[in-house]
């Protein structure tokens, strides 16, 4: 429906008269009357108040589909690292709804997972900034340290806290019903994950022969959980030998290169890290556009190690990837690149 429609729809619904609407916007009745017509639209900057007058959002006013809703719910998180809080809610109380509706399920609890997430980190960097600045004035109380390690995900010392019980035994009852999908190899990647972790390197072994055995595993990132269990299992000879050996037998292979730094990083090997992060990032020069993980491990390393003008520097291709290879301008994550290379920048 044209919005001029749904103006006037809104209007007669209110029981306004075009007169009485436009008085309320200071416009013209006539300008009420051409937009009703689609002779015109309204001012952007209208907007707002018309949707104020008729109690209801913005978006309705474009009368958009229930899909385009979901794609504008998507982009609006895309590119604002904080959602108002009305639009918070109109956008639970529609995803709410599309649930109640049937329809594709599972995108729509994705997408109403993803919309409390937004919220939940937008809220997180408020509790991380207001917790700095109290453990700054009293560092010696006890109190706010905990909302930092919510908020940053920083380490936690006391072990009932920071084991990961709950999620592994999630992965497991997944992957033992067989339901959704549990056989594909995602299930498995997340439990040994988790299991690595906690260093719980019996089951570990177990599941990563189940994966192995998976039509859809892949070697390599088989052979890389092996290499990160001996870790866990404290034979750091072992996992070296497993991923030395990968080096030859997966040459030129992006993700184990990937894998290798990742590696190498947790063992505060910044140097071979670095060569592989590299390697893997050329690696998938011909793969355009590239995922920039590579680039921000780099990144990390050069801010860990002081060298903060050379880690702006691979912000700087991050911006550069971004811009050229995934066509992103305005998004949050062009905006959050930006402030981490000129915070580095500033320590310089």
């Amino acid at each position: 429906m044209e919005m001029g429609r749904t103006i006037k729809k809104l209007r007669c619904r209110a029981g306004m008269t075009q007169e009485q609407l436009a008085e309320r916007l200071s416009v013209s009745a006539q300008s009420v009357s051409k937009w009703e017509n689609a002779v015109s639209m309204p001012d952007v900057a209208l907007l707002p108040a018309l949707a104020e007058v008729f109690g209801v959002s913005i978006d309705e006013l474009f009368d958009l589909s229930a899909e385009q809703k979901l794609l504008r719910i998507e982009s609006r998180m895309d590119t604002e690292s904080e959602l108002p809080g009305e639009l918070f809610w109109e956008y639970e109380d529609f995803l709410k709804t599309q649930l109640a509706a049937g329809g594709d399920r599972r995108r729509v609890l994705s997408l109403l997972g993803h919309l409390y997430h937004h919220r939940m980190e937008s809220d997180g960097r408020k509790a991380s900034r207001c917790a700095r600045e109290a453990i700054r004035l009293a560092p010696e109380i006890k109190d706010c340290q905990w909302l930092l390690d919510r908020a940053e995900g920083q380490y936690t010392w006391d072990w009932n806290v920071s084991q990961h019980s709950r999620v592994i035994d999630f992965y497991k009852e997944l992957i033992a019903d067989g339901s959704a999908g549990a056989r594909s190899p995602l299930p498995y990647c997340y439990l040994l994950d988790n299991l690595i972790a906690d260093h719980r390197t019996e089951e570990a072994k177990r599941y990563l022969a189940e994966y192995r055995a998976l039509p859809a595993s892949k070697e390599f990132l088989a052979d890389v959980y092996a290499a990160h269990i001996a870790l866990a299992d404290y034979d750091e000879a072992a996992a070296d030998a497993i991923i030395a050996e990968g080096m030859t037998k997966y040459a030129g292979d992006g993700g184990f290169l990937f894998e290798a730094a990742q590696y190498h990083a947790r063992k505060c090997e910044y140097e071979e890290a670095i060569a592989c992060y590299e390697a893997s990032y050329a690696a998938e020069e011909e793969e355009k556009p590239r995922f920039t993980d590579a680039l921000e491990g780099i990144a990390l390393i050069c801010e860990i190690t002081g060298e903060y003008e050379k880690a702006a520097a691979v912000y700087d291709r991050i911006l550069c990837n971004l811009r050229d290879e995934w066509g992103f301008t305005e998004e949050t994550v062009v905006e959050e690149t930006r402030q981490k290379r000129d915070r580095l920048l500033a320590k310089k």
